[in-house]
């Protein structure tokens, strides 16, 4: 089963959003940068948006940083459209 997003959450940081999905995306991990990421098909895969500056990936959610200015709904529907790819490992 693909991830699937639940709910969005807003934070105190105006360019980052929670998002909250199912399945459990697994261990805690972050990332920074697209490198640090390449062992991490979910990582790579957000990474690959080009607004993504840096991923968090919880036990429950996925917390994603974009470029100041980012507008988030269509941002949202591309990070749904691209989680909804992959597969669980």
């Amino acid at each position: 089963m693909p991830y699937t997003i639940i709910r969005v959450e807003t934070t105190p940081n105006p360019n980052a959003r929670k998002l909250i999905v199912e399945p459990s995306p697994g261990s805690i991990r972050s990332y920074f940068k697209a490198d640090d990421a390449d062992d991490d098909p979910l990582g790579r895969a957000l990474f690959a948006i080009p607004q993504i500056t840096n991923v968090l990936i919880h036990t429950g959610f996925i917390s994603v940083c974009a470029q100041p200015g980012t507008k988030w709904k269509p941002l949202i529907s591309t990070i749904e459209n691209t989680i909804a790819q992959i597969e669980p490992a």
